[in-house]
């Protein structure tokens, strides 16, 4: 005899919905009927298509998260928030230099933060944003770079942000001037890079295209990785 589901109660842009406890606000979103074009990406948890905010009936504040991680709570009221328009400015990286001047040019409202940390509890990452904003307002672009790594751009930080930036935008040209400018460069990635180029790989890359998907995995999993 098989056991009874536990259910949850959850509203959908305002509609009531009962649905299996266990899964994701995704999967719930399946489960209720949405058919899912936008906003879904990855589905595992690492893409940052689907942004949602969400709160429990009682509770004043509002929450963010991911909808292919975060589990249904009962009496969660939920809306997705699959775009949201971030400022994205336009630069070319070949004529920039990894001074503090850039961010005051291209992005002078980080300098308008007032420490509520508001983006830092809204990260679905519990990436410390409030942090990479600050490396990013001294010119200190290799901490800010490290800090804002795991950044997957769903923009739930500047959807609570009350200066209007744009922190992934921020945190993208700071890992940019790192790679570029400050990281040192590998000559083996330089030099395999240059094969390529040239045709040196082609064969290569051909046959193993050929192989069927099975032999890959089995290769990719145990290939010889350098220290």
């Amino acid at each position: 005899m098989s056991e009874t589901k536990q259910m949850a109660t959850i509203y959908l842009f305002g509609k009531k919905y009962e649905v299996p406890a266990e899964l994701t606000i995704m999967n719930a979103m399946e489960y209720a009927g949405y058919q899912l074009k936008r906003g879904c990406g990855c589905r595992n948890g690492f893409c940052g298509a689907c942004a949602t905010i969400y709160r429990i009936k009682g509770e004043n504040q509002l929450q963010t998260c991911l909808a292919c991680s975060k589990k249904v709570e009962d009496d969660m009221y939920i809306a997705t928030l699959p775009f949201f328009p971030l400022v994205k400015q336009v630069y070319d990286l070949n004529t920039m230099k990894p001074e503090q001047a850039v961010m005051m040019q291209l992005y002078p409202e980080i300098y308008s933060c007032v420490g509520c940390n508001a983006c830092t509890r809204a990260c679905p990452q519990s990436l410390n944003t409030m942090q990479y904003i600050a490396y990013a307002q001294r010119g200190d672009f290799a901490k800010c770079a490290d800090l804002s790594f795991d950044c997957v751009m769903c923009g739930c930080c500047s959807s609570r942000c009350p200066a209007g930036i744009s922190h992934p935008q921020v945190a993208e040209l700071a890992r940019r001037l790192n790679g570029k400018y400050i990281q040192p460069q590998s000559q083996h990635l330089i030099d395999r890079v240059n094969e390529i180029n040239e045709g040196k790989c082609e064969e290569l890359i051909q046959n193993l295209m050929k192989k069927p998907l099975a032999e890959i995995k089995e290769l990719y999993n145990n290939r010889e990785i350098e220290k």
